[in-house]
């Protein structure tokens, strides 16, 4: 689907096949200089088949076209070497994009990821699997793209619209937005989603990635925003409203993990199990293996902020860490 939003403004909604996120909205500004794409989708047929035939209807030259990645996800980035050219320039959140030069000089984190999993519950063998099915592994780019970073604060203007960089860490570190102030348009890649809640992971226990987001809502919230373009599904037309509605959303996650700790000592892996989740299965054992996998990491995210809050304690045991609450506290 091709949507013009306003004028030198389109949407390409890119099918994202077997992915409960379903699809991704593509950005692209236009003018008689360079143009401008927001996102991508995955390094699939079926994404680049769509966004080049929607860049087709458009009229785009990509030989004048540069792109910025919100995030390093797959699904915002996975097709900028596929359709860079040479000459233009990509652009992504700086802590993203130094992660992705890690990736692509082989010094990633996957031995040490593994180990916290396992550590956290997770069964041993099937680590191996859910990270050789994550999709940020299949998907993403082949070859590696040298991404010009971004701090937050710079500007870019492609005709009409000059859109100022936003740093919105908390979904990933490097997370980026753009802002329209004189538009009142706000991109907010998985920062602030509208039909979904942006997933929430950590992986390790030197960062807290919920705390780190809330405080990015909160600093967001600040702007004067009359339409957000997410990086999935619906436009946002409340913005404050649905930001409201994030944060709360987290407050009672935080406290259903407090419930649940109560009863008995738990892994992050158990605690995740007995969670509520909008997933269509009979049981637990029944959620596709990267849902147990992404479902997992939130439920580390939100035990880790309330650990740092006091409200949860740990021990470790039998090369698991295990974690209880008082039963009382809440949030």
């Amino acid at each position: 689907m091709i949507e013009q939003i306003r004028p030198g403004l389109h949407r390409v909604v890119v099918p994202l096949p077997g992915n409960p996120l379903k699809e991704i909205n593509s950005y692209v500004l236009t003018s008689r200089g360079r143009n401008l794409i927001i996102d991508t989708g995955m390094r699939r047929p079926e994404c680049q088949e769509v966004l080049e035939s929607g860049l087709d209807e458009i009229g785009i030259d990509l030989d004048r076209t540069d792109f910025i990645a919100t995030h390093l996800h797959a699904d915002h980035a996975g097709l900028v070497s596929t359709l860079l050219r040479d000459g233009a320039r990509a652009f992504m959140g700086d802590l993203d994009a130094r992660v992705m030069k890690l990736d692509f000089a082989h010094l990633s984190k996957t031995i040490p990821l593994r180990e916290y999993a396992v550590r956290s519950g997770f069964p041993a063998e099937e680590v191996r699997t859910s990270l050789q099915n994550h999709p940020g592994n299949k998907y993403s780019s082949q070859t590696m793209v040298s991404y010009l970073p971004l701090m937050g604060g710079e500007t870019f203007e492609v005709g009409a619209y000059r859109l100022e960089v936003v740093a919105t860490p908390g979904h990933t570190s490097g997370h980026i937005a753009l802002y329209e102030p004189e538009k009142k348009l706000f991109f907010s890649g998985d920062h602030v989603l509208g039909d979904i809640t942006p997933n929430i992971q950590a992986w390790s226990d030197d960062q807290d990635p919920l705390a780190t987001y809330l405080a990015s809502l909160e600093k967001v919230s600040r702007l004067d925003v009359e339409l957000c373009l997410p990086g999935h599904r619906s436009l946002i037309e409340d913005f404050g409203k649905r930001i409201a509605e994030l944060v709360e959303h987290h407050r009672v996650r935080a406290n259903e993990v407090l419930s649940i700790l109560a009863e008995d000592r738990k892994t992050a892996y158990r605690t995740a199990s007995e969670m509520s989740w909008d997933i269509k299965a009979r049981s637990w054992e029944d959620f596709p293996i990267m849902q147990r996998w992404f479902a997992t990491g939130e439920a580390i995210a939100h035990i880790r902020y309330l650990e740092r809050k006091g409200l949860i304690r740990r021990e470790a045991k039998g090369g698991q860490i295990l974690y209880s609450s008082d039963g009382k506290s809440r949030l």
